[in-house]
This record gives structure tokens, sequence and C-alpha cells, in this order.
């Protein structure tokens, strides 16, 4: 397997929105759409909650209406639970999708994970990625999977 990357097509895998019962298929979420997924180890971790997911969150007009985005999507290697109420602390509902991949799936398909014992063991590396059509335009991972650099809502200046 190996690591996702500009021009390849959005694998198929199921998250999670608010609950169990809401699966979204991600390949299905970003066809016939221009779609930017942006991933992060956890909900609640202090770079997720103090910077990444709230940059999104502010900055989500701007960049829908600058990139032409019709949506953003924010996944984590969480419980769907506990990702709708992160989303709902931090204000998302309308914003930002709060998807869940509780068993890495996405996170494994894309070939984007890292182990984080402290954080419970598999995660998804941090990255955002714009999307269309089901393809993969724009590509950043973190170097070091975690770090907060080349993946924040501010790397989509146009």
């Amino acid at each position: 397997m190996s690591q996702i990357k500009v021009g390849d097509k959005l694998p198929s895998a199921e998250l999670f929105e608010d609950s169990p019962a809401n699966k979204i298929n991600v390949a299905e979420l970003a066809s016939n759409k221009k779609v930017l997924i942006f991933g992060v180890p956890g909900a609640y971790t202090p770079g997720c909650s103090k910077t990444h997911l709230p940059g999104y969150i502010e900055k989500a007009e701007e960049l829908k209406k600058c990139l032409g985005i019709d949506e953003i999507a924010c996944v984590s290697v969480n419980d769907p639970f506990v990702m709708s109420a992160w989303g709902k602390e931090h204000g998302a509902g309308g914003k930002v999708r709060m998807l869940a991949d509780p068993a890495a799936k996405f996170a494994k398909a894309l070939d984007l994970t890292v182990d984080l014992p402290p954080l419970g063991g598999v995660r998804s590396k941090r990255f955002s990625m714009i999307v269309e059509n089901g393809e993969v335009k724009e590509l950043n991972v973190e170097p070091d999977g975690t770090g907060l650099s080349c993946s924040l809502a501010d790397r989509w200046k146009k």
C-alpha cells in the first residue's frame, strides 16, 4: 500500500456522522463536488482543538468562496458521538462536517496512519486535501504526521 497522492481517486470508505446509524461513503461524498477534507489525530487533543479545527471553522466561508469548495469535512479516528460533540462545542454546524473514522479504515486506505500509543494507538496523520469529482487535486501531509504547518486552513490562501 502506498500513500495517496495527487491524481489518485479517493478510496471508498465508510465514515460516520453524528451516530453509527448515519454512514457516509467518503468517495460518494466527493463525487461530483469539490470537497476539502482535513484529518486530525484526535478530537479534543490540544493542537486539533486550539488550532486545526477552529481555523477551518473560522475560514469556512472564505475557503468555500475563494477555492470553489462545496463542503469541508474534518475526519478523525474517533467515534461519531465524540466527533459530533466536538463539532458542537466548536460551532462547526453548517461550516465543517465532523466525520468519524472509528476503526481508522479511511486513514489506512489513504496510508496516512501514525501509531500514537498515548492516544490509543493507530490514528490519522494530520493532513488536508482538495478532492474534485473524487480525484485528489491537492494534498498536504504534515512531515511528522502530527505537526501544525502545511495542513492548516491558512495554507489554502489563493
